[in-house]
């Protein structure tokens, strides 16, 4: 069928533009010819004049719709560079439903930019009111919040006219504002886009070409905001009552209300530039401007009232309109999508959030006195799990990884991971009593694994910093970094051992860089399948077999690493003490030193006896039919499996385990008698009380050690209920409550 260049109508329309080979919607379509014919009076369209005069339009609808007959039912016709998906991501413009430049069109009023509403008179840049300046700095904070949670810098910064040109303002507290929230949101931009741990849904860092204030030098801004400050508490000196005078208190307030403010952006503000600066002394300069921020927050929540309250825009999205914001200035500048509406925080909101976030802050700034690896990586898992901002997120990762690649500005990276090595496992290349210490051939080894080493752990300790949906499938990717790192510490162990059986035939070398990196891959593992049940990804039919390869494979897996790391660091302690006992003739009495793996371990059998538990409860319950399962049609359980444990067949040590094997290993018939489910929840009962006793004798129990023990008691007492009967004959499923501990449920009977 021959092709032709098709004219799409719109409908109404007596002709339109050539847009491929498509089926037209309406009317006629025509192609053109070289003889030049006269336009018609009612063509609207925006066709170039060239065009329009060099072109005779005919019509080819009949023609058009033959071919289209001999196209059979379900073909298509297309341009291949307009294909189906293309068709999907279209959007169809001027419709308001899917083209965000319409929005505009709703509005009854006029949308003014910042020139020309201060032409008209409709805002002022010049003595403004206490009141009306307390309430254009709150919903610029509000907007501020709304931006870093998410939204674009056009719909909730720049939707306040006053920031797209501060020098045209003439009113001081405000200049000096408005040039203070664009440094602020620009070095966050900065820091957010140095620390990459964002994807789109946490962050957009388009600037929209706005100004961001980069003619004026931080210095100056600090300086503007101070200046301000010490004008509004003499202003606040002269309200005071003198003798014979009336004292004006709401005016005084006022003024405390905008220092409080002034004051707060200046503290925020000097906080982010400390955190541009090499040195680890301007982060703790950061934590004690955050303390003295956190301070100011109560007088800000008591003013919120004093400021001039927004009445609620008309269009969607809730946005504040008052003096000085009009929600839909940019509206033009946003990409032709479907309209995103930008609901912006509310005032009360935002004092609690500024809250949470300058403790987050102060929490980021204790890194720094954290100086080894494991006590590092502990610290951005823990931080993770409090689902921080984009922006404490990203000032954690820049205070790290300093810009010149160097742990706070100051270690390499490879020492780091040298004396967490040293400190799991004490391999004797790594210590200097050792023949291999200053053996050439050794250090080439050990210094080439240890700089192979950097990478993975960087991007390890990176991904701790994306939001947690992303870190999971992030954690996926990264085992077969680390698969590869456990290849090549396997060789370098090998070749260690071979060199130090020629030096000291009476030592050996095996399987010490190789358990260090499998201990990494172990953590890796397990933080991948307890994810999911934060994330709320398993069906209760899948918790059965996600617990069992916790239980039954990583923590034994787990344990076994920890319980040779740490016979490893015994047997290298005992031969540095035979060679000091050579070399002295006095006994010396040393107390017992502490296992410094002994309380990991110790959480892994706690970790490994709930898993173990909530296994056997699972296994039970479905014996008992109290477990919901789909009517498998497009996939089955095995499938299901696979695709659960899919990243682990990247990792050869330690092997994965395929359903088949699990099937087989699981296996109840393959004890003599079977167990009956009443068995099984005695059996997890006991699971629980054995994770319940090891935790109580832990001396000094952290959060952690409190929230699982809240899990194993309740459950101890329902597992033995279970066992003896109770409510076996109900129907009604048993719930699994998350709420205590977010990887291991309480179960309750109903």
């Amino acid at each position: 069928m021959e092709r032709v260049p098709v004219l799409r109508l719109n409908p109404g329309s007596a002709r339109c533009s050539v847009t491929g080979n498509q089926q037209p919607n309406t009317g006629v379509s025509m192609v053109m010819k070289s003889s030049v014919e006269e336009d018609d009076a009612g063509w609207s369209l925006g066709v170039p004049e060239k065009m329009r005069s060099n072109a005779n339009w005919v019509d080819i609808t009949q023609d058009f719709k033959a071919a289209c007959r001999e196209l059979n039912l379900g073909e298509l016709l297309h341009d291949k560079l307009f294909g189906l998906f293309e068709a999907m991501s279209a959007i169809e413009m001027m419709d308001p439903k899917m083209d965000a430049g319409m929005i505009g069109n709703q509005v009854n009023r006029k949308v003014l930019n910042f020139e020309q509403a201060v032409k008209e008179g409709a805002i002022r840049v010049r003595d403004l009111s206490l009141p009306e300046l307390i309430g254009i700095i709150d919903t610029c904070f509000c907007c501020l919040i709304t931006w870093l949670e998410g939204h674009s810098l056009a719909q909730t910064v720049f939707t306040c006219l006053y920031v797209h040109n501060p020098e045209l303002i003439q009113d001081p507290p405000l200049k000096a504002f408005c040039l203070g929230l664009l440094k602020l949101c620009d070095i966050a931009r900065d820091k957010i886009n140095k620390a990459a741990v964002f994807e789109e849904e946490d962050f957009q860092a388009m600037t929209y070409g706005f100004k961001m204030a980069n003619n004026v030098t931080d210095l100056r801004v600090t300086g503007m905001l101070k200046d301000v400050e010490d004008d509004l508490q003499r202003r606040v000196k002269s309200t005071r009552s003198r003798q014979g005078e009336d004292r004006d208190p709401e005016v005084e307030l006022e003024c405390l209300a905008l220092f409080s403010r002034v004051k707060f952006t200046r503290l925020l503000l000097t906080a982010l530039i400390a955190f541009t600066k090499k040195e680890t002394s301007a982060v703790s300069e950061a934590q004690k401007l955050m303390t003295q921020a956190a301070d100011l927050l109560p007088a800000i929540h008591s003013t919120i009232h004093h400021g001039n309250q927004p009445h609620n825009d008309t269009t969607k999205g809730d946005h504040p309109i008052m003096m000085g914001f009009e929600p839909l200035v940019n509206q033009r500048l946003l990409p032709p999508t479907f309209p995103r509406y930008a609901k912006i925080m509310k005032r009360e909101e935002m004092v609690e959030y500024f809250s949470k976030l300058i403790q987050r802050i102060i929490t980021v700034c204790n890194i720094i006195s954290t100086t080894n690896l494991h006590g590092i990586l502990d610290f951005f898992c823990e931080f993770s799990e409090q689902s921080p901002c984009v922006l404490s997120r990203s000032l954690l990762q820049t205070t790290f990884l300093i810009d010149n690649k160097k742990v706070f500005g100051t270690h390499l990276m490879q020492d780091l991971i040298k004396d967490a090595l040293r400190s799991f496992v004490s391999p004797p290349v790594l210590s200097s009593k050792c023949s291999l210490y200053n053996n050439p051939q050794a250090k080439d080894y050990i210094d080439s694994f240890l700089t192979h080493c950097s990478r993975p752990f960087c991007s390890l300790i990176q991904i701790h910093g994306h939001n947690r949906a992303r870190q999971r499938d992030k954690l996926g990717h990264i085992l077969e970094e680390f698969a590869t790192l456990q290849d090549e510490a396997e060789k370098v162990d090998a070749a260690l051992h071979s060199l130090l059986l020629k030096l000291e035939p009476g030592r050996q070398h095996l399987a010490c860089v190789g358990t260090w990196v499998l201990y990494h891959s172990l953590r890796i593992m397990i933080l991948y399948l307890l994810s999911g049940f934060e994330l709320e990804l398993y069906s209760t039919h899948e918790y059965y077999y996600i617990y069992w390869y916790l239980s039954e494979f990583l923590y034994a897996w787990l344990m076994s690493t920890l319980s040779r790391a740490d016979s490893s660091q015994m047997a290298e302690e005992r031969i540095l003490e035979e060679q000091q006992k050579g070399r002295s003739s006095k006994k010396s009495k040393k107390k017992k030193k502490a296992r410094p793996l002994g309380k990991e371990i110790t959480m892994s059998q706690a970790y490994q006896n709930m898993c173990a538990g909530m296994y056997k409860t699972m296994i039970a319950l479905d014996m008992d039919g109290k477990v919901r399962k789909p009517q498998f049609e497009l996939d089955s359980e095995q499938v299901r499996y696979e695709h659960r444990f899919a990243p682990f067949n990247s990792v050869v040590t330690p092997p994965p385990v395929h359903y088949i094997q699990f099937k087989e290993m699981s296996d109840l018939k393959k004890y003599s008698p079977p167990p009956q489910s009443a068995d099984l929840y005695m059996a997890a009962s006991k699971h629980f009380q054995q994770a319940k006793l090891i935790l109580e004798n832990i001396t000094s129990p952290d959060a952690e050690v409190n929230r699982i023990l809240k899990v194993a008691k309740p459950n101890i007492v329902v597992m033995k209920l279970l066992a003896g009967g109770h409510k076996k004959e109900t129907k009604a499923l048993p719930e699994f409550d998350f709420s205590t501990h977010k990887y291991f449920p309480v179960v309750k009977i109903i």
